[in-house]
């Protein structure tokens, strides 16, 4: 495979498009922060010519593009992607926790060198009130900065807190003797202000500027007009033309207003990044290698290189890598990824196992029927993928406003710059300069949407701290916007409402000594490694039975076990094993039958050709189901029960807890076509389970949940994941949902009454632009205060991980906040 090759696969995936004529290709971003870059993405990919549907994931950072390919290349599309500032990864893979953690580390460098830039540009307009304000300032950044990164250490918190603090310090110093009085402050300010627009935060002038050219107005855009409308501000009071002009104070905007917005991305990046590795593994399903087996022998190979029609060896406690076919060999086999079926199923000779499987004790020579796209994990992905990129995102109401607020602000600002010059030019035969520009940049500082870009993310932060006490991991923003809309809710039953895992539930005895048939079988069981022979042997020693040693173990793969017990000739197994055996079933067949009908597996029991009992297995319901499904119909959701089992064992369990509704025999991509038939009608729906077989269908619902002992490509796919094994965690989670989701409204409508009084006050030009800081500040700080209240440490403690071994950084914050 070519170079070139290699780096296309990494960059992007190819699928069929759903468009005739057109091809689909996938691509993974990274530095999406809000709506307005996902919009901004749609806009510029969708004005490339041949370019058709693009849809854009915030949450989970992905687009998928419809295109002709007779017309654009997905180099193209990839390269526009680039130029207007966003980084692009393997799709069909997770970022590694390395990757993460350096991009949090190097934009932590970028925000602590923006704030030490400007507390030195602030010092330069320093004073009155307004030294005693900016010696404030910098003891605060020192013991800020100390303290966050006091856990990395001591010396290296010194050193940065000093590099951050230091040079203001200086400033503040050389301001106090005397040596910075005008114009010397404003050159240096002057210097400060372009060595954040270019030195520290190219990057927004870079993103501004491509999005700028393709007539693309956004936050970037924003903040770059409000930086040079500073830098022009303070030039001309360079030239000396206008006395008495406030040459600092513009530069000083101008460094302060980019310092708030690296802190507002920086914010967003720590709170996704930790949303994902709080509870992130790799989808490893499929193992790397294979054993394939050829002429010349065993031997390891990269699962890519494995054929259709080739052999391949699984040893017992294996996962099978790929999709096919036994040729020999037989064994117990865990199918509850695929089937949602908790009793592993046997398998022999001419059944088909598929990929992702767990190979029980026995070993097995597998023909491989599929490969790649073809197997069955790969086609999950794909439905997960799908669903992912193309779930319809919750349309904020800051989301909405801030689509058309940039350009809102820059006319605003615009006319107040043109209404000052042409006023005062009428009014006094002179243009006052001073007021037009000082009510312009007013207006672009002021009506810079940081606050609402960080109204949500703290709100985020405080939510999933609250539900991180009560087991829950709120991951995704639809957890927290659109739960408590939710008005039908899809339950997995195996690992969801039930245990998990084959129990005893019942004994029967020929002659009422239940405990000597349950001594007897697990006597026989106790050599055997089936899961329905640990749960009978883990039943016996709950039970105080004692349980005797066994001799001439003889394993029947499929159907039972024999062993010689106290001298007795016994055999344990499915009932089929036994009458075939010369056994009389006749004395149990009824209570047999029963237990098969409500969906149990049975196992009879018989010493010397005489049939002694038989014991029912099954999945037990969880305790707080019944309770559960009850307050889910209280808080107006309708519960569904969906299952890849019987429709007997299915209306078993649903009659125990109480539920109507139910799908049963269900295939995974039937899961997601159930969920999408209950929204048809625009209902909200909420989908809980636990394992492969239910991820698209966590996906394609309003709300995915995922208990938390699920497999890995589950809990990736979830919303929320409960942590708890309890089903009333559900409901805990629709209760965070609703409190931090007027929380988030809160912050919003905080921000916006900042924004919505203060630019008309701007406009007047009767406000210095350091005041509209002040107010941005005063905004920020309030939004804090309400996101967090009592518990300021949610955000400390997850600022306080970064760069933080990986170990420690994921448990403490799990512990502390799980966001």
């Amino acid at each position: 495979m070519s170079t070139a090759v290699e780096e296309r696969l990494q960059l992007w995936a190819s699928e069929p498009s759903t468009t005739p004529g057109q091809q689909r290709i996938r691509a993974r971003i990274s530095g999406l922060h809000c709506s307005l870059c996902t919009g901004t993405i749609e806009k510029a990919l969708g004005r490339m010519d041949g370019v058709g549907t693009v849809s854009v994931s915030l949450t989970h950072e992905q687009a998928l593009v419809d295109y002709d390919p007779d017309i654009v290349e997905p180099e193209q599309i990839l390269g526009t992607l680039r130029d207007i500032g966003y980084e692009l990864y393997d799709p069909r893979k997770l970022r590694a926790f390395e990757d993460e953690e350096r991009d949090l580390l190097r934009e932590g460098k970028r925000l602590f060198t923006a704030i030490g830039v400007s507390l030195a540009a602030m010092v330069q307009i320093a004073e009155g009130w307004w030294t005693i304000a900016c010696a404030t300032l910098l003891v605060g950044a020192l013991a800020l900065v100390f303290s966050i990164l006091r856990p990395t250490g001591r010396g290296r918190a010194a050193g940065w807190a000093a590099a951050v603090a230091t040079p203001g310090a200086l400033a503040l110093a050389a301001r106090f003797a005397g040596w910075l009085a005008p114009p010397v402050n404003g050159w240096i300010a002057a210097v400060l202000a372009g060595v954040m627009v270019f030195g520290v935060a190219p990057h927004i002038l870079a993103m501004a500027y491509q999005s700028a050219r393709r007539g693309i107005l956004n936050q970037h855009v924003l903040l770059e007009i409000g930086a040079f409308a500073g830098i022009t501000g303070g030039i001309i009071g360079l030239t000396g033309v206008l006395a008495n002009y406030p040459t600092a104070e513009f530069f000083a905007v101008a460094a302060i207003v980019a310092t708030y917005h690296i802190f507002s991305e920086w914010l967003s990046l720590l709170v996704k990044t930790r949303s994902s590795q709080s509870i992130k593994k790799l989808l490893d399903l499929q193992p790397d290698l294979a054993r394939l087996i050829t002429d010349d022998g065993e031997s390891e190979v990269p699962v890519e290189q494995v054929e259709t029609g080739q052999l391949v060896r699984v040893r017992p406690g294996e996962r099978i890598p790929l999709d096919g076919r036994v040729r020999s060999g037989s064994s117990a086999v865990d199918f509850s990824l695929v089937t949602g079926e908790p009793v592993p199923a046997e398998r022999g000779p001419g059944e088909e196992v598929v990929g992702g499987a767990i190979n029980g004790t026995g070993s097995l020579l597998i023909e491989v029927t599929a490969t790649g796209a073809e197997g069955f994990l790969a086609q999950v992905v794909r439905h997960v993928e799908d669903s992912r990129a193309l779930k319809p995102g919750i349309l904020h109401l800051v989301d909405r406003v801030l689509r058309v607020y940039t350009p809102a602000v820059l006319i605003v600002a615009a006319v107040a710059l043109l209404a000052w010059l042409g006023a005062s030019w009428v009014l006094s035969g002179q243009p006052d300069v001073h007021r037009a520009v000082f009510a312009a940049l007013g207006v672009l500082v002021m009506g810079y949407p940081c606050a609402v870009g960080i109204a949500a993310p703290l709100a985020i932060v405080r939510g999933t701290g609250l539900a991180a006490d009560r087991g829950i991991v709120m991951r995704t923003g639809e957890a927290f916007q659109t739960f408590r809309l939710v008005r039908r809710i899809v339950l997995d039953k195996t690992g969801t409402v039930t245990e998990g895992r084959p129990t005893v539930r019942a004994v029967a005895s020929t002659d009422g000594d239940t405990a000597a048939v349950l001594g007897l079988a697990a006597a026989a069981e106790h050599h055997s490694e089936h899961p329905l022979a640990r749960a009978v042997v883990a039943a016996a020693e709950d039970a105080g039975v004692t349980v005797a040693q066994a001799h001439d173990f003889e394993s029947m793969t499929g159907s039972g076990v024999r062993a010689t017990v106290d001298g007795q000739h016994v055999v344990v197994g499915r009932p089929g094993l036994l009458t075939d055996s010369g056994v009389d079933l006749a004395g149990l067949s009824d209570w047999i039958a029963e237990q098969e009908a409500t969906g149990h597996t049975v196992i009879a029991v018989a010493a010397e050709q005489v049939l002694r009992g038989a014991i029912a297995l099954g999945d037990q319901v969880r305790p707080d189901a019944a309770e559960a499904v009850t307050a889910m119909r209280r808080a107006g959701m309708e519960p569904v029960l969906v299952t890849g089992d019987n429709q007997r064992a299915a209306r078993h369990v649903a009659d125990q807890i109480g539920i109507t509704e139910v799908h049963a025999g269900v295939r995974p991509e039937g899961k997601a076509a159930i969920v999408r038939e209950l929204q048809a009608d625009g209902t909200r729906v909420a989908m809980v389970g636990d394992g492969i077989n239910d991820a698209p269908a966590l996906m394609q619902a309003d709300v995915g949940l995922a208990a938390g002992g699920g497999t890995d490509i589950a809990v990736e796919s979830a919303d929320i994941v409960l942590l708890r094994d309890e089903v009333t965690a559900v409901l805990d989670a629709r209760e965070i949902s609703a409190r931090a989701y007027r929380r988030t409204r809160t912050n919003v409508g905080l921000a916006f009454t900042f924004n919505g009084l203060g630019i008309p006050l701007a406009s007047t030009g009767l406000i210095s632009p350091v005041w509209a800081m002040v107010a941005m500040a005063a905004s920020v700080t309030t939004i804090f205060l309400n996101s967090f209240g009592t518990r300021p440490s949610l955000l400390i403690s997850a600022i306080a991980s970064v760069g933080r071994a990986r170990s420690a950084a994921g448990q403490e914050f799990s512990e502390q906040t799980v966001t």
